[in-house]
Protein backbone atom coordinates (compact mmCIF):
# COMPACT_ATOMS: atom_id res chain seq x y z
CA UNK A 1 0.00 0.00 0.00
CA UNK A 2 1.51 3.48 -1.26
CA UNK A 3 1.56 6.42 1.11
CA UNK A 4 -1.10 8.48 -0.76
CA UNK A 5 -3.08 5.20 -0.18
CA UNK A 6 -2.61 5.38 3.41
CA UNK A 7 -3.40 9.12 3.62
CA UNK A 8 -6.92 8.68 1.73
CA UNK A 9 -7.84 5.84 4.34
CA UNK A 10 -6.69 8.18 7.36
CA UNK A 11 -8.65 10.40 5.69
CA UNK A 12 -12.05 8.83 4.78
CA UNK A 13 -11.85 7.70 8.88
CA UNK A 14 -11.32 11.40 10.18
CA UNK A 15 -13.76 12.62 8.30
CA UNK A 16 -16.63 9.47 9.10
CA UNK A 17 -15.34 9.71 12.67
CA UNK A 18 -16.13 13.90 12.74
CA UNK A 19 -19.54 13.28 11.10
CA UNK A 20 -20.49 10.82 14.54
CA UNK A 21 -18.87 13.61 16.53
CA UNK A 22 -20.57 16.26 14.96
CA UNK A 23 -24.23 15.59 14.74
CA UNK A 24 -25.06 17.01 18.44
CA UNK A 25 -23.40 19.82 17.22
CA UNK A 26 -25.16 23.20 18.15
CA UNK A 27 -24.93 25.08 14.30
CA UNK A 28 -26.60 22.85 11.87
CA UNK A 29 -25.65 22.92 8.00
CA UNK A 30 -27.97 24.57 5.50
CA UNK A 31 -30.05 22.70 3.24
CA UNK A 32 -28.67 22.07 -0.14
CA UNK A 33 -31.91 21.83 -2.17
CA UNK A 34 -34.85 23.96 -0.56
CA UNK A 35 -38.58 24.93 -1.44
CA UNK A 36 -39.41 27.95 -3.19
CA UNK A 37 -42.00 28.79 -6.14
CA UNK A 38 -39.35 29.59 -8.78
CA UNK A 39 -42.22 31.58 -11.24
CA UNK A 40 -43.18 33.59 -8.21
CA UNK A 41 -38.98 34.09 -7.06
CA UNK A 42 -38.41 35.14 -11.05
CA UNK A 43 -40.96 37.78 -10.36
CA UNK A 44 -39.71 38.99 -7.13
CA UNK A 45 -36.43 39.01 -8.48
CA UNK A 46 -36.95 41.11 -11.31
CA UNK A 47 -38.98 43.56 -8.66
CA UNK A 48 -36.17 43.48 -6.34
CA UNK A 49 -33.80 44.80 -8.61
CA UNK A 50 -36.77 47.45 -10.21
CA UNK A 51 -36.79 50.75 -8.99
CA UNK A 52 -40.46 51.13 -9.82
CA UNK A 53 -41.05 50.24 -6.51
CA UNK A 54 -39.74 53.18 -4.88
CA UNK A 55 -41.85 56.82 -5.05
CA UNK A 56 -39.06 59.04 -7.03
CA UNK A 57 -37.85 55.71 -8.86
CA UNK A 58 -34.73 56.26 -7.78
CA UNK A 59 -33.87 53.03 -5.67
CA UNK A 60 -34.83 49.46 -5.41
CA UNK A 61 -34.19 46.86 -3.00
CA UNK A 62 -30.80 45.74 -3.99
CA UNK A 63 -29.61 49.70 -3.05
CA UNK A 64 -30.07 48.34 0.51
CA UNK A 65 -29.45 44.57 0.53
CA UNK A 66 -25.78 44.76 -2.22
CA UNK A 67 -25.98 40.54 -2.98
CA UNK A 68 -21.89 40.96 -3.91
CA UNK A 69 -22.06 42.16 0.24
CA UNK A 70 -23.12 39.96 1.67
CA UNK A 71 -26.70 40.88 0.75
CA UNK A 72 -26.29 44.14 3.43
CA UNK A 73 -25.04 47.11 3.25
CA UNK A 74 -21.65 48.65 3.50
CA UNK A 75 -22.90 52.05 4.26
CA UNK A 76 -23.73 52.51 7.80
CA UNK A 77 -27.47 53.34 7.09
CA UNK A 78 -29.16 53.11 3.96
CA UNK A 79 -30.13 56.28 1.69
CA UNK A 80 -33.68 56.04 0.86
CA UNK A 81 -35.58 58.23 -1.83
CA UNK A 82 -34.66 61.76 -2.22
CA UNK A 83 -31.29 61.03 0.08
CA UNK A 84 -33.12 60.17 3.24
CA UNK A 85 -31.64 58.13 5.41
CA UNK A 86 -32.12 55.22 7.96
CA UNK A 87 -31.88 54.93 11.65
CA UNK A 88 -30.10 51.39 11.59
CA UNK A 89 -27.73 49.28 9.81
CA UNK A 90 -29.22 47.67 6.98
CA UNK A 91 -29.13 43.81 7.53
CA UNK A 92 -28.62 40.92 5.09
CA UNK A 93 -31.24 39.25 3.32
CA UNK A 94 -29.61 36.24 2.88
CA UNK A 95 -30.69 33.13 4.62
CA UNK A 96 -33.58 35.45 5.81
CA UNK A 97 -35.87 32.12 5.38
CA UNK A 98 -34.47 31.13 8.69
CA UNK A 99 -34.88 34.03 10.82
CA UNK A 100 -37.48 33.82 13.25
CA UNK A 101 -38.58 37.31 13.16
CA UNK A 102 -37.57 39.64 10.83
CA UNK A 103 -35.91 43.53 11.46
CA UNK A 104 -33.53 44.41 14.17
CA UNK A 105 -36.37 44.64 16.21
CA UNK A 106 -38.61 41.51 15.10
CA UNK A 107 -41.30 43.93 14.19
CA UNK A 108 -42.05 41.67 11.56
CA UNK A 109 -42.82 38.10 12.25
CA UNK A 110 -42.85 36.93 8.24
CA UNK A 111 -40.53 37.46 5.48
CA UNK A 112 -44.07 39.05 3.21
CA UNK A 113 -44.49 41.00 6.19
CA UNK A 114 -41.28 42.43 5.98
CA UNK A 115 -41.48 42.77 2.15
CA UNK A 116 -44.31 45.10 2.65
CA UNK A 117 -42.50 47.22 5.68
CA UNK A 118 -39.54 49.16 2.84
CA UNK A 119 -42.15 49.80 0.49
CA UNK A 120 -44.60 51.95 2.67
CA UNK A 121 -41.95 53.68 4.91
CA UNK A 122 -41.96 57.37 4.14
CA UNK A 123 -37.77 57.17 5.08
CA UNK A 124 -37.09 54.27 2.36
CA UNK A 125 -39.13 53.32 -0.53
CA UNK A 126 -42.46 55.96 0.16
CA UNK A 127 -44.75 54.12 -1.43
CA UNK A 128 -48.63 53.82 -0.86
CA UNK A 129 -50.46 50.30 -1.63
CA UNK A 130 -52.08 52.11 -4.41
CA UNK A 131 -49.28 53.63 -5.89
CA UNK A 132 -47.81 50.02 -6.29
CA UNK A 133 -50.66 48.58 -7.49
CA UNK A 134 -51.28 51.16 -9.89
CA UNK A 135 -47.48 50.96 -11.16
CA UNK A 136 -47.23 47.03 -11.41
CA UNK A 137 -50.60 46.69 -13.47
CA UNK A 138 -49.20 49.43 -15.73
CA UNK A 139 -46.17 48.12 -16.55
CA UNK A 140 -46.32 45.75 -19.66
CA UNK A 141 -43.04 43.84 -18.21
CA UNK A 142 -45.08 43.14 -14.99
CA UNK A 143 -48.26 41.75 -16.88
CA UNK A 144 -45.91 39.67 -18.89
CA UNK A 145 -44.22 38.18 -15.60
CA UNK A 146 -47.46 37.96 -13.35
CA UNK A 147 -49.46 36.14 -16.54
CA UNK A 148 -48.55 32.35 -15.38
CA UNK A 149 -49.95 33.09 -11.80
CA UNK A 150 -52.74 35.83 -12.27
CA UNK A 151 -55.30 34.33 -14.72
CA UNK A 152 -57.97 37.50 -13.73
CA UNK A 153 -58.20 40.50 -12.28
CA UNK A 154 -55.39 43.03 -11.08
CA UNK A 155 -52.03 42.32 -9.53
CA UNK A 156 -52.70 43.49 -6.00
CA UNK A 157 -50.24 44.48 -3.38
CA UNK A 158 -50.20 40.71 -1.86
CA UNK A 159 -49.19 39.38 -5.11
CA UNK A 160 -46.45 41.52 -5.26
CA UNK A 161 -44.84 41.13 -1.69
CA UNK A 162 -45.82 37.25 -2.02
CA UNK A 163 -43.33 37.42 -4.87
CA UNK A 164 -40.56 39.33 -3.44
CA UNK A 165 -41.29 37.07 -0.51
CA UNK A 166 -40.25 33.61 -2.76
CA UNK A 167 -37.06 35.56 -4.25
CA UNK A 168 -36.01 35.91 -0.88
CA UNK A 169 -36.67 32.42 0.09
CA UNK A 170 -34.28 31.66 -3.03
CA UNK A 171 -31.28 33.32 -0.90
CA UNK A 172 -30.05 30.67 0.42
CA UNK A 173 -26.33 30.39 0.45
CA UNK A 174 -25.70 26.52 1.46
CA UNK A 175 -22.02 25.08 1.45
CA UNK A 176 -19.92 27.03 3.05
CA UNK A 177 -16.92 25.05 3.92
CA UNK A 178 -18.58 25.39 8.13
CA UNK A 179 -21.29 23.17 6.17
CA UNK A 180 -19.60 20.76 4.43
CA UNK A 181 -17.59 20.29 7.98
CA UNK A 182 -20.68 19.75 10.03
CA UNK A 183 -21.56 17.12 6.72
CA UNK A 184 -18.12 15.43 7.45
CA UNK A 185 -17.09 16.30 4.24
CA UNK A 186 -13.92 18.38 5.27
CA UNK A 187 -11.85 19.01 8.04
CA UNK A 188 -10.98 22.48 9.33
CA UNK A 189 -7.47 23.92 9.54
CA UNK A 190 -6.28 24.12 12.57
CA UNK A 191 -6.51 27.96 13.18
CA UNK A 192 -10.35 27.43 11.68
CA UNK A 193 -10.68 24.84 14.42
CA UNK A 194 -8.98 26.45 17.54
CA UNK A 195 -11.27 29.50 16.28
CA UNK A 196 -14.78 27.21 16.35
CA UNK A 197 -13.56 26.03 19.89
CA UNK A 198 -12.99 29.24 21.26
CA UNK A 199 -16.73 30.31 20.00
CA UNK A 200 -17.82 27.50 21.66
CA UNK A 201 -15.51 27.64 25.20
CA UNK A 202 -16.05 31.25 25.48
CA UNK A 203 -19.87 31.36 24.72
CA UNK A 204 -20.59 32.94 21.83
CA UNK A 205 -22.49 29.91 20.45
CA UNK A 206 -24.85 30.80 23.86
CA UNK A 207 -26.45 33.33 21.25
CA UNK A 208 -25.28 32.17 17.54
CA UNK A 209 -26.47 28.62 16.90
CA UNK A 210 -29.01 26.77 15.10
CA UNK A 211 -29.02 26.60 11.19
CA UNK A 212 -28.45 30.15 10.64
CA UNK A 213 -25.72 30.64 12.93
CA UNK A 214 -28.17 33.14 14.81
CA UNK A 215 -31.22 34.97 14.30
CA UNK A 216 -33.14 32.78 16.63
CA UNK A 217 -33.21 34.74 20.05
CA UNK A 218 -33.59 38.45 20.76
CA UNK A 219 -30.11 39.24 23.47
CA UNK A 220 -28.89 42.81 24.96
CA UNK A 221 -26.29 44.53 23.10
CA UNK A 222 -23.83 45.08 26.21
CA UNK A 223 -24.90 41.93 28.33
CA UNK A 224 -22.06 41.97 30.70
CA UNK A 225 -20.64 45.30 29.75
CA UNK A 226 -22.88 48.10 29.16
CA UNK A 227 -22.94 49.07 25.39
CA UNK A 228 -23.74 52.28 24.56
CA UNK A 229 -27.98 53.01 24.14
CA UNK A 230 -28.72 56.01 21.89
CA UNK A 231 -32.25 56.93 21.92
CA UNK A 232 -34.93 56.33 19.33
CA UNK A 233 -32.94 53.36 17.92
CA UNK A 234 -35.37 50.84 16.45
CA UNK A 235 -34.46 48.19 19.34
CA UNK A 236 -37.30 45.96 21.18
CA UNK A 237 -37.85 49.03 23.53
CA UNK A 238 -39.16 51.11 20.84
CA UNK A 239 -41.96 48.44 20.51
CA UNK A 240 -42.54 47.68 24.46
CA UNK A 241 -41.33 50.69 26.21
CA UNK A 242 -40.11 48.69 28.39
CA UNK A 243 -36.74 49.62 30.28
CA UNK A 244 -35.16 45.72 30.28
CA UNK A 245 -35.80 45.73 26.68
CA UNK A 246 -33.44 49.02 25.76
CA UNK A 247 -30.36 47.98 23.54
CA UNK A 248 -32.61 44.51 22.35
CA UNK A 249 -32.45 43.02 19.13
CA UNK A 250 -32.54 40.05 17.29
CA UNK A 251 -29.42 38.72 17.22
CA UNK A 252 -28.14 38.38 13.61
CA UNK A 253 -27.02 35.43 11.63
CA UNK A 254 -23.59 35.08 11.12
CA UNK A 255 -23.43 33.55 8.31
CA UNK A 256 -21.54 35.26 5.50
CA UNK A 257 -20.59 37.66 8.27
CA UNK A 258 -17.04 38.21 6.59
CA UNK A 259 -18.99 39.74 3.73
CA UNK A 260 -21.39 42.18 5.35
CA UNK A 261 -18.81 44.90 6.81
CA UNK A 262 -19.97 47.20 8.79
CA UNK A 263 -21.23 45.41 12.55
CA UNK A 264 -23.90 45.93 14.79
CA UNK A 265 -26.79 47.53 14.55
CA UNK A 266 -25.02 51.08 14.11
CA UNK A 267 -22.39 50.18 12.33
CA UNK A 268 -19.37 51.03 14.35
CA UNK A 269 -17.37 47.90 14.06
CA UNK A 270 -15.88 49.09 10.57
CA UNK A 271 -14.16 45.13 10.28
CA UNK A 272 -14.58 41.89 12.02
CA UNK A 273 -11.71 41.44 14.12
CA UNK A 274 -12.78 44.54 15.63
CA UNK A 275 -16.30 43.19 16.06
CA UNK A 276 -14.75 39.75 17.53
CA UNK A 277 -13.17 42.27 20.25
CA UNK A 278 -16.00 44.07 20.83
CA UNK A 279 -18.58 41.34 21.21
CA UNK A 280 -16.10 39.49 23.72
CA UNK A 281 -15.66 42.53 25.84
CA UNK A 282 -19.40 43.23 26.06
CA UNK A 283 -21.65 40.60 25.80
CA UNK A 284 -19.21 37.75 27.20
CA UNK A 285 -16.95 40.06 29.22
CA UNK A 286 -13.80 39.19 28.34
CA UNK A 287 -10.72 40.83 27.10
CA UNK A 288 -9.07 38.20 24.34
CA UNK A 289 -5.95 37.74 23.12
CA UNK A 290 -5.02 38.32 19.25
CA UNK A 291 -4.19 35.07 18.53
CA UNK A 292 -7.85 34.45 19.81
CA UNK A 293 -9.43 37.07 17.73
CA UNK A 294 -7.19 35.98 14.57
CA UNK A 295 -8.69 32.12 15.31
CA UNK A 296 -12.68 33.32 15.59
CA UNK A 297 -11.84 35.39 12.43
CA UNK A 298 -10.73 32.48 10.63
CA UNK A 299 -13.55 30.36 11.56
CA UNK A 300 -16.36 33.30 11.25
CA UNK A 301 -14.62 33.21 7.20
CA UNK A 302 -16.04 29.21 6.88
CA UNK A 303 -19.61 30.67 7.18
CA UNK A 304 -19.12 31.98 3.80
CA UNK A 305 -21.70 30.23 1.31
CA UNK A 306 -22.04 29.55 -2.40
CA UNK A 307 -23.96 32.06 -4.44
CA UNK A 308 -27.72 31.01 -4.35
CA UNK A 309 -28.60 29.49 -7.83
CA UNK A 310 -31.44 31.71 -8.84
CA UNK A 311 -28.56 34.88 -8.50
CA UNK A 312 -26.39 32.69 -11.62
Amino acid sequence: MNIHSIKSILMLGLLGYAHILLASEPIEPLPTEIDYDPVKAKIGKALFFDPILSHDRSIACISCHDLDAGGADSRPVSLGVHGGKGNIQSPTVFNARYNFKQFWNGRAVTLQEQAYGPIHNPTELAMNTQEVEERINASKKYQALFAPIVHEGAIDILMITDALTEFEKALVTSNSKFDRYLRGEVLLDDSEEKGYQSFKALGCITCHNGINVGGNSFQQMGTIIPYNYVEGYPDRYSLTKKEYHKNVFKVPTLRNIALSAPYFHDASAKNLRDAIKVMSYHNLGYIISDEQVESLNAFLNTLTGEKPEILE
